[in-house]
């Protein structure tokens, strides 16, 4: 169960001159613990700040100019710690001004209406309240120390799917791995080559829907001298390429029902005939297949030899989307980002990612999945202004935005309809969070919202000015 947000004791200055929405923070910020303090004209929030040491402000975006960025950086001069967040439209729209300045103030942006939840995570991982657990990659065996190069995870998902990793690798059994196109099949198929005995042989990938029909006979098997026009010497073909190692079949439902029969018959038998000859050669190759279709049903289509299929499924493993290990998309994100940057050859340190651009991309489909956020953090390095510190979610909604990739905010999460009440809140800040939020709906207005709550106006009034 995941623990209440607390951020008792801490200074909240929040300078916004929209009231609904400044009360409404007031009331969600007072209902954690935190001591707010209200400003909605610059000489209030510059008066604050001047009296007592803050140590979060939040002001709204419309009210951030260059008087006001000058102001936040005297101040973090003063109170290094300091965060200083914008509170931006939906479109997190970015802050119009050239000074290099106005990106070392920022910490970053939030979007209205204010998720008080995720705000106290921020809040929390960037002051230390509480300790937040470390970004150590996950090691499920000592030795899958040696193949993190390969892959990098640390959700339950990817923990469950890769738990029996050392014992599958160890094993001489032929594997099966599924999963979508993205979710890093080769990367698993080469992890395992590593962990086992076959490590010092070598690895041959073959992708079977990319190797055109007429050929793909050959490519796998070989052929001999004269076999065919043009083939003007023996070559041989991956099986052989592979011996005393692995041979890695991807997209294995793609190849032919003819082939299959003599794959089977290769796997059962242990050697093969190379394309136009007549002697066996016998082959020493573990063999790795995986599909991004769904195998069983391609069984049952017609398009897949069932033997076939049970004598590759005997060892499997189903590699889960991204969006299903969104646990893994901030390390990954900035593995990619990082990488390519050195890449680039940018100077250390690299900028980072911003909180809420991470939440901004654990919010996407990743219908591409791990492929399709490398390509996509590729695409923010090298676009990315020179002189950039921080990676905020206005750098990359352009590359996110136009494939319709953010999933849909529900209703508790985008504010509508509805108020969102932590457990353990004391009613009478129910009573506060619910009318700050309906003075909100109802853009201020005092009857409409007195109407909504079912009280007189003098009692809604009365319950203000408590």
């Amino acid at each position: 169960m995941n623990k209440a947000p607390d951020l008792k004791g801490l200074d909240i200055l929040v300078f916004e001159n929209d009231y609904p929405s400044l009360k409404q923070i007031e009331g969600d910020l007072k209902s954690i613990g935190a001591d707010v303090y209200t400003a909605d004209t610059f000489s209030q929030a510059v008066g604050i700040l001047h009296q007592t040491h803050i140590e979060v402000i939040i002001a709204a975006i419309d009210l951030v100019d260059e008087q006001c960025i000058e102001v936040i950086k005297e101040y973090k001069t003063q109170y290094p710690e300091a965060l200083f967040y914008v509170l931006a439209d939906q479109e997190y729209a970015s802050v119009e001004s050239s000074q290099e300045s106005v990106r070392l103030v920022i910490d970053d942006y939030i979007k209205k209406p204010l998720d008080i939840i995720r705000f106290a995570g921020m809040v929390e991982t960037s002051t230390g309240r509480p300790e937040t657990a470390g970004t150590s990659l996950t090691v499920i065996d000592p030795l899958v120390a040696k193949v993190k190069p390969y892959f990098i995870f640390r959700s339950p998902a990817m923990r469950r799917t890769l738990n029996n990793l050392p014992q599958i690798s160890a094993s001489e059994q032929t594997v099966l791995i599924t999963g979508e196109t993205g979710t890093g099949k080769e990367l698993i198929a080469r992890a395992i080559h590593v962990l086992s005995r076959r490590s010092s042989g070598p690895f041959v990938p073959v992708n079977c829907g990319a190797v055109p029909e007429s050929l793909i006979e050959g490519e796998l098997f070989g052929h001999e001298k004269g076999a065919f026009t043009g083939a003007v010497r023996t070559r041989k073909g991956k099986f052989e390429m592979a011996d005393k190692g692995t041979l890695f079949l991807d997209e294995i439902g793609d190849m032919p029902l003819n082939l299959q029969v003599r794959l089977l018959r290769v796997l059962e038998q242990g050697n093969e005939y190379r394309v136009g000859g007549e002697t066996p050669v016998p082959i020493n190759v573990r063999v790795i297949a995986a599909s991004n279709v769904d195998l069983h049903k391609a069984v049952e289509d017609g398009l897949f030899r069932d033997d076939l299929y049970y004598r590759l499924n005997v060892l499997r493993l189903n590699l889960p989307p991204l969006r299903e290990r969104v646990e893994d998309v901030p390390l990954l994100a900035v593995h990619f980002l990082e990488r390519a940057f050195a890449e680039m050859g940018w100077p250390k340190p690299y900028p980072s990612l911003s909180q809420e651009t991470i939440y901004l991309l654990e919010r996407c489909r990743w219908k591409g999945n791990v492929r399709e956020l490398r390509n996509i953090m590729t695409r923010i390095a090298t676009l990315l202004p020179q002189n950039t510190g921080r990676i905020f979610p206005f750098h990359i909604l352009p590359y996110i935005d136009e494939a319709g990739m953010i999933m849909p905010q529900t209703d508790e999460e985008s504010g509508k309809d509805g108020v969102f009440i932590p457990l353990g809140t004391q009613l009478s800040d129910v009573e506060k969070m619910l009318i700050n939020k309906t003075l909100k709906h109802t853009s201020g207005n005092k009857t409409k919202a007195a109407s909504l709550l079912g009280i007189s106006l003098r009692n809604l009034r009365r319950k203000l000015n408590k």
